[in-house]
């Protein structure tokens, strides 16, 4: 993924419906708007608008910062995945490699970050398989997925709030527990899946 397709980010939080202020809004038009809540991670905006029906209506949106996934794939096709209690769904989960894109970072150097600060792990290759938006209604959040191989150890720097375990198992593993519902996390889903199709095909 080269830098320019993969641009630096600004302002992580202008993004879909914040690229617009009002007017026409596909087949909606925005009347006024109003930001409720920022931070470094969120933003919420409440706009009044013209439904697609013509009728008057209210329509709430939230961006959170964009992000990345990462499957770290070793030599024996294992993945190593992230184990870690998740305060909003209030469990522990198992996860590929995520993270937000800082401010004047792009995507792929998001990716090699995050693979280094949880899981302690350098990648000699990284490579972006596509972007997924998790939510589409009344989120946007555009994660990238990368695959990451030729891994090799480096001292891990995960974050004050992280407790991070490490796991490791087969691919094949891996994707029968998105099958199954153990690993629920939408961009690891999609990624542990598109990881497993290049594989079967010799990419």
């Amino acid at each position: 993924m080269s830098d320019s397709k993969d641009p630096a980010q600004s302002d992580p939080l202008q993004i879909g419906r914040f690229l617009f202020s009002s007017g026409e809004f596909g087949p909606w038009r925005i009347r006024e708007t109003q930001e409720i809540f920022r931070n470094d991670f969120l933003r919420l905006a409440r706009d009044q608008v013209v439904r697609p029906d013509g009728g008057p209506g209210e329509h709430v949106v939230v961006a959170i910062k964009p992000g990345v996934c990462v499957v770290a794939l070793d030599e024996e096709n294992h993945v190593r995945l992230t184990r870690e209690f998740h305060y909003a769904v209030g469990r522990e989960t198992v996860e590929a490699v995520s993270g937000g894109i800082d401010q004047g970072e792009t995507a792929l150097a998001c990716a090699h970050r995050e693979l280094q600060e949880e899981l302690g792990l350098k990648a000699a290759q990284m490579e972006w398989m596509t972007t997924v938006d998790p939510f589409t209604s009344i989120m946007v959040s555009p994660t990238a997925l990368f695959l990451a191989r030729g891994l090799s150890r480096v001292p891990a720097a995960p974050e004050a709030t992280e407790l991070i375990g490490e796991l490791s198992l087969p691919l094949s593993q891996a994707v029968a527990m998105v099958a199954d519902g153990r690993i629920t996390h939408a961009p690891s889903c999609v990624a542990i899946l598109l990881t497993a199709s290049r594989l079967a095909t010799g990419q």
